[in-house]
């Protein structure tokens, strides 16, 4: 079954039940409170009544005016409301006397011949009782006339001189009284006619509204299949479909944004591809070309020493290249175990820096040691050397006529280390890209001999990551760039020396 027809049926069930509990409820109350008030008000014509047609005689007798009674009955004629009077008085043949209407009066209506002995003694207690002829509880009808109906009674006691004198019957025919509430039922029942086709048109149109809300998610959901990540679902935070719209929203960002990262990582893999072709050609074609002539006697023997050389040099740039990408993946991978320790770091500085001098010299630039010693450090040394020696020949690199300076010192709980240069320096785009592999910040120096592979700055961030180290990068174009590099130091506790004893 569609979901359109099940929320369907959800809400008009529930509109429907809501509408039988109320016009329950309604009728039911409507019902209790017609007999109530026409028992209230039949217990008033009683009420009244005693006071229009008793009287007291000239020897102190208490009276009942026959006559005032039946002109009281004419009256509420139309409103078909009866009336009967009983003595207190017992009579040994009869039982009690009725006075109005007199016992051999033959009226065409539900007369009470006879009041239980119960029924007298609850009037007694000043008690007013209320029943239908029909039931046979306290009221008890001997007789009824051919063609007449049940009413509904109200006995009232009369009292004279705090002695219960008399009891005035008031009834009125249930038909009457049935008549208005089965209008009230007639109209309840067309009226839920109504609220019926209301509440199906209504459940409609909310199952629509809501299945169109799951519909919007659902055609996205194909958009995302499809490849199309650019997708903003309305969403007000009012329930959970518009909560499940805001994850979508955030799922297909996400999607996104991974897409853009895997296209720009394949970007610079086929660069990179580019590159290291172009980086292996050179140095092959060169090997190459030498071993022929070697091969051929067509290389002096004087240029053979030069040419072997030559060769080396090649064969190392192009072992470097294919190190620096086995490394990285070591690195990534997490293949690499660091064997920390604490040494002083100015010892592995002054040699990097000698390693270098003579690049640096190449590219007219200067180098600068800063620090006094010891600067202890925890770290793997090899790893340390290799983390300094790329970000040192990344800012050879890329400065020309310039200054390198480098700057050890401790911190708080860590050794952090400063490399300046005032090279050409990166845009704010450049500096987020930097740790990217195969990213490089100038392409225009990629045929350089210090930076083949765009691997050095990518190794150099993970190496500084597994330490649980941070690096962090300040430049400006044209004016310089900064690395701040920091080792933490070892959380474990230091072993104590013994201390010999005297």
């Amino acid at each position: 079954m569609k979901l359109i027809y099940q929320l369907m049926i959800s809400f008009f069930a529930v509109i429907l039940t809501v509408i039988f509990i109320v016009g329950g409820t309604v009728l039911n109350y409507y019902s209790n409170y017609v007999y109530s008030s026409t028992y209230d008000q039949l217990t008033g014509y009683g009420q009244n009544a005693e006071r229009l047609v008793a009287r007291t005689s000239s020897d102190g007798h208490y009276q009942i005016n026959a006559e005032t009674i039946r002109n009281i009955e004419t009256v509420f004629k139309n409103q078909k409301v009866n009336f009967a009077i009983y003595s207190a008085a017992t009579n040994q043949t009869n039982g009690n006397l009725r006075v109005y209407p007199a016992p051999n009066e033959n009226a065409m209506r539900p007369v009470p011949l006879h009041l239980t002995k119960a029924y007298w003694q609850t009037l007694k207690k000043s008690e007013y009782i209320r029943d239908v002829s029909s039931t046979g509880k306290l009221l008890r009808m001997d007789q009824m006339p051919t063609g007449a109906q049940p009413e509904a009674y109200v006995v009232v006691p009369w009292f004279y001189e705090n002695k219960m004198i008399a009891a005035v019957v008031v009834s009125a025919r249930i038909a009457d009284i049935n008549s208005n509430i089965n209008q009230i039922e007639s109209n309840m029942f067309v009226a839920l006619i109504i609220s019926l086709v209301l509440a199906l048109i209504l459940a409609y149109l909310l199952a629509r509204y809501q299945v169109s809300r799951v519909n919007q998610v659902r055609h996205a959901a194909h958009e995302v299949a499809d490849g199309n990540f650019d997708i903003d679902l309305p969403s007000k935070h009012r329930d959970e479909i518009d909560d499940l719209a805001s994850d979508f929203n955030i799922m297909a960002k996400s999607l996104q944004d991974s897409q853009n990262e895997i296209e720009r990582q394949e970007e610079r893999r086929k660069e990179f591809m580019a590159n290291a072709a172009h980086e292996m050609r050179t140095p092959l074609t060169t090997i190459n070309g030498l071993l022929e002539g070697l091969a051929y006697d067509a290389i002096p023997e004087e240029s053979k020493g030069k040419s072997i050389e030559l060769m080396r040099g090649e064969t190392k740039r192009l072992i470097r290249l294919v190190n620096e990408n086995l490394d990285y993946e070591k690195i990534r991978t997490g293949q690499i175990r660091l064997s920390e320790r604490e040494f002083d770091a100015m010892e592995p500085l002054h040699n990097i820096v000698t390693q270098l001098t003579q690049k640096a010299a190449e590219a007219k630039d200067k180098l600068i040691l800063e620090g006094t010693a010891p600067v202890q450090v925890y770290a793997d040394y090899d790893r340390f050397v290799q983390i300094i020696f790329n970000v040192i020949q990344n800012a050879i690199q890329f400065t020309q006529n310039g200054q390198i300076t480098i700057k050890a010192e401790r911190g708080f709980h860590e050794a952090a280390f400063t490399i300046s240069d005032t090279g050409i320096g990166m845009t704010p785009d450049q500096v987020r890209n930097i740790w990217d592999r195969y990213y490089k910040a100038d392409p225009s120096r990629k045929n350089t001999k210090y930076g083949e592979s765009g691997l050095g700055l990518s190794i150099v961030h993970s190496l500084v990551k597994q330490h649980g180290g941070d690096i962090k990068v300040h430049s400006q174009l044209h004016e310089g760039t900064t690395f701040k590099i920091t080792f933490p130091d070892s959380t474990e506790p230091k072993e104590e020396k013994p201390k010999l004893e005297k």
